[in-house]
């Protein structure tokens, strides 16, 4: 019981202690990883993958990545000065890599700012516009913490399997396997998950007004995400995907133009 207890208490003064505010959205998060580690930890996973990849020697498409990606990130330093977050802005540092790797449409951003672009998602950008969506949702995950957020999701799960796992130590074997099978599936369903899809929309929300302060279209956001939702291939329903349906993306995504339409120039 004493564990039980300290367990209780130990993920209670977690949640105490962590609570943040998402830049834009105004969304409270749980986050207690220090910064200074998850950045250390990303920079080393960052540089074991460029050692383990082949890196586009096509200067044009390099210099697009680089051009688009520096447009982006100075608009999300932009708005952190401006929002009184200057010491965060200390904590990124900014890096833009293109991976030869034409099977791959994907891109992902580092806690930090190193972002890796896969040329795969290229065909599906077309142009610098549909690059600024992508660039602007990677650098949206890291401006939201989601990669802090996230892990601290998944300790906290773990902190509350090993809590459930004493308090039914004197359970027969098979019943404590099975609360526990089922405790594991619903923290992934009920929790994992949906924080998951919450963080996608939210980097799309992000994502758009950073891309509009950038100088870039928005607008062209939703023809981009068709052009990715109709890569095919079978999808799991919506409660077991990491990512919306694309349907309920465009949707999203248009009901959010407004707002970001306000940061955009027309040239």
């Amino acid at each position: 019981m004493f564990k039980v207890r300290f367990l209780a208490f130990l993920i209670s003064m977690m949640l105490f202690v962590s609570c943040s505010t998402v830049p834009i959205t105004g969304r409270k998060q749980i986050s207690f990883i220090p910064q200074n580690q998850l950045i250390t930890s990303s920079i080393d996973a960052y540089n074991q993958l460029l050692s383990q990849s082949k890196l586009s020697n096509d200067s044009t498409k390099k210099q697009m990545v680089a051009e688009v990606g520096a447009k982006i990130a100075s608009s999300a330093e932009q708005f952190m000065r401006e929002n009184g977050m200057e010491k965060e802005v200390e904590t990124y540092h900014w890096e833009f890599n293109l991976i030869e790797d034409d099977k791959t449409v994907n891109a992902f951003c580092m806690p930090g700012g190193k972002i890796a672009v896969y040329t795969g998602i290229l065909p599906v950008t077309q142009d610098e516009n549909g690059l600024a969506v992508v660039m602007g949702h990677e650098v949206a995950h890291a401006l939201a913490n989601h990669g802090g957020e996230r892990m601290s999701q998944v300790m906290l799960a773990q902190l509350g399997a090993t809590s459930l796992s004493v308090a039914l130590s004197s359970q027969p074997g098979l019943a404590k396997d099975l609360i526990m099978q089922a405790y594991g599936v619903g923290a992934n369903v009920g929790v994992l998950l949906p924080y998951s899809r919450r963080h996608e929309s939210e980097a799309d929300h992000i994502g758009l007004i950073l891309m509009a302060r950038a100088g870039y279209d928005p607008r062209t956001a939703i023809p981009f995400w068709q052009r990715m939702g109709n890569l095919g291939g079978e999808r799991p329903p919506e409660f077991l995907s990491t990512h919306p349906a694309p349907e309920k993306r465009v949707e999203d995504i248009r009901n959010e133009l407004p707002e970001a339409l306000k940061y955009y120039k027309e040239p």
